[in-house]
């Protein structure tokens, strides 16, 4: 157990703990919005789009968590893992904001709907169409991020090493 919490108190393995959710748990609450919209069930629907808000808004804390332990994975890694590992960090930092999009638009598919009702299939269909974009993002981020450690998953070569000026 103190292993366990003195591990928390490492920022990169707080990432790799957590980056799993804006992927695999928006995937999820994807699918489950999909079939909610299609059942056209209000209720559903918005138990799923908060789960697309939580799990998008989750992207937030594994970003912060990266940024905080990108010296420390600089260190461990080889020099194509350090080529990988600044990739994978130039895409967090180009597709973020797609992640804050779908937790804006997924909060405003619930709130909005109370007011206007017949607003709810179309800000469903807004939310499931820029979650599947979103889900195509992390994806992206996650593939380079994968081949930082992991050299069994390196089956291409290493993308150019960035100039140090360009990594944060």
């Amino acid at each position: 157990m103190q292993a366990f919490l003195r591990a928390l108190r490492q920022p990169e393995y707080v990432h790799v703990l957590l980056n799993p959710i804006p992927v695999y748990g928006l995937l999820v609450a994807w699918i489950g919005l999909v079939i909610s919209f299609f059942l056209k069930s209000r209720r559903a629907q918005v138990a799923t789009l908060v789960l697309v808000f939580l799990t998008a808004g989750s992207a937030w804390p594994v970003f912060e968590f990266g940024e905080q332990g990108y010296d420390r994975v600089l260190a461990m890694s080889d020099d194509d893992g350090q080529a990988w590992l600044d990739e994978h960090q130039a895409r967090a930092d180009k597709f973020i904001y797609v992640f804050y999009a779908l937790a804006v638009v997924s909060a405003v598919a619930i709130v909005v709907p109370m007011r206007w009702p017949k607003s709810s299939p179309a800000l469903a269909l807004a939310v499931i169409l820029l979650g599947a974009g979103t889900l195509g993002c992390g994806t992206y981020i996650a593939y380079a991020g994968g081949k930082v450690r992991h050299r069994e998953f390196r089956n291409e070569p290493a993308p150019p090493k960035r100039p140090e000026q360009e990594r944060s």
